[in-house]
């Protein structure tokens, strides 16, 4: 999910990365500090008290293996695993980082990364399933709507479709169904 360009665009000034955290499990605002004070923080569905159990109640696991990657721990294994990803599963709400991804990706990636996985525990405490294998993951409703939260929040920050190309583009999705997920989502093909 990196876009080859490290510069580009900034989240905002009150975001702020804790790169240099060794691998371990911590808590969601010593990793992402000020991400309960960014704007995009209150539009999470649920109440301010739904809001601050989630920045109190979400860890971060900083893992060890290698990539730039970010994903919500599944309480086990889904089905549709495979050797190329061997998730890390917890029993609460955690959200599971490479440290190479925290260390390396630029700050705009790593803030839309966080938003959108954020938002998929917002869905799963609402009782939504994340990995419905009935659709592709390009069409899979909970990854549309965590993507397109995070997509919001890029273009109010002035973010433009070229960035965001590059930040849909995923290892797991082909180019045809990285065209379909550009349009799922409003974002201009190239």
């Amino acid at each position: 999910m990196t876009p080859s360009a490290q510069r580009g665009p900034s989240p905002p000034a009150v975001f702020r990365l804790a790169r240099d955290l060794p691998p371990g499990r911590y808590g969601i605002l010593e990793v992402f500090q000020g991400l309960d004070r960014v704007p995009p923080f209150k539009k999470y569905p649920g109440s301010v008290t739904d809001h601050r159990r989630l920045v109190r109640d979400t860890k971060v696991e900083i893992a060890r293996r290698r990539g730039e990657w970010m994903y919500v721990a599944p309480h086990r294994v889904p089905a549709d695993a495979d050797s190329r990803w061997r998730p890390i599963t917890a029993r609460g709400d955690c959200i599971v980082v490479s440290g190479q991804h925290l260390r390396e990706s630029p700050a705009m990636v790593l803030y839309m990364d966080v938003l959108h996985e954020l938002y998929h525990v917002v869905q799963r405490r609402q009782g939504r399933e994340l990995w419905d294998e009935k659709y592709a993951y390009v069409d899979r409703p909970t990854e549309l709507e965590a993507y397109q939260f995070a997509i919001d929040e890029a273009r109010r920050l002035g973010v433009k479709d070229p960035f965001l190309r590059e930040y849909l583009r995923v290892a797991w999705v082909g180019a045809r169904d990285h065209r379909r997920m550009l349009a799922n989502l409003g974002v201009r093909p190239g």
